[in-house]
């Protein structure tokens, strides 16, 4: 039996809305709880915060996660107490490919975090214009409305640059990212700034790989090793949007003598400073 315009499409609404990450909904719920606790309708609280009636009920909905800017001018408007603002982190995550959302609420509360980049600058550090262009350049093609989802929640999770307490963070990139011009050449004198910028945090280091080392521990791929707040010890890798995270302790105990290896044979951190230094010049 052929299927009825209606009864297709309702079925495809649900499918969108099963997928909808389950805390915009609960966000959404809520800010529709306290709108009407505060005897508002959708346009009168729109109009409150500075924010249309549509984007007022999408986010009410679960559609579409609300902004930090529009949580602060709800919390107010509202009188949330917070309620709202607590959770604007998890909404942020949920932003994030489905498949690294677990690694980044570990990351978001790290001691340390150490990786090694071959290819592209790592997501820490790239500015918003760089992001933009990877995900921009994602096959099958992202919708404009995920790139931007996608952009803000890399650009939020630069948070654990300057958090409180400091995290310890190392950072070594291949010369071929950084040579790379993802963007173009605009985008990539912004990236370059934008790492000696960074690299002059105290808690960060910033080394390049120069090409034409022959081969290393790196050969194999990009990866991550943590240390959490538990002072566990975690690694982490990924490969076509597929992530896997590495618990096992001699697994994990192997990337950590591989980053080891790597960090003495990268350039250190003022030679690489000087590398990235002579790029923005000539440009």
């Amino acid at each position: 039996m052929r299927e009825t315009g209606n009864s297709g499409r309702a079925r495809a609404k649900a499918r969108q809305e099963s997928d909808l990450p389950g805390v915009w909904v609960a966000y959404g719920t809520l800010l529709g709880h306290l709108r009407k606790r505060a005897e508002l309708n959708q346009q009168a609280l729109g109009q409150a915060i500075g924010y249309s009636l549509e984007q007022v009920a999408s986010v009410e909905q679960g559609r579409r996660p609300a902004k930090e800017e529009f949580t602060e001018a709800a919390e107010r408007v509202l009188d949330a107490g917070g309620v709202l603002k607590v959770l604007q982190p998890e909404v942020d995550r949920a932003k994030l490919p489905r498949f690294f959302r677990n690694f980044a609420a570990v990351e978001a509360e790290v001691l340390s975090r150490f990786s090694y980049d071959p290819l592209l600058v790592p997501g820490l550090l790239q500015t918003e214009a760089y992001a933009r262009a990877v995900f921009a350049g994602h096959c099958p093609p992202f919708g404009e409305e995920i790139v931007d989802q996608h952009t803000e929640a890399r650009i939020g999770r630069q948070r654990l640059l300057t958090r409180d307490p400091m995290a310890e963070l190392s950072f070594i990139i291949g010369e071929e990212a950084l040579r790379d011009p993802v963007g173009g050449a605009v985008v990539m004198r912004g990236q370059w700034e934008r790492l000696l910028e960074v690299g002059r945090l105290r808690n960060v280091e910033v080394q390049v790989m120069p090409a034409g080392r022959g081969f290393h521990p790196g050969k194999n791929g990009p990866f991550v090793t943590v240390q959490t707040k538990e002072h566990q010890h975690l690694g982490y890798f990924e490969s076509q949007g597929v992530g896997c995270t590495v618990s096992d302790p001699a697994e994990v105990s192997t990337f950590g003598l591989r980053y080891g290896k790597l960090r003495s044979q990268a350039l250190n951190v003022e030679e690489s400073a000087r590398l990235i230094e002579r790029l923005v010049g000539e440009t």
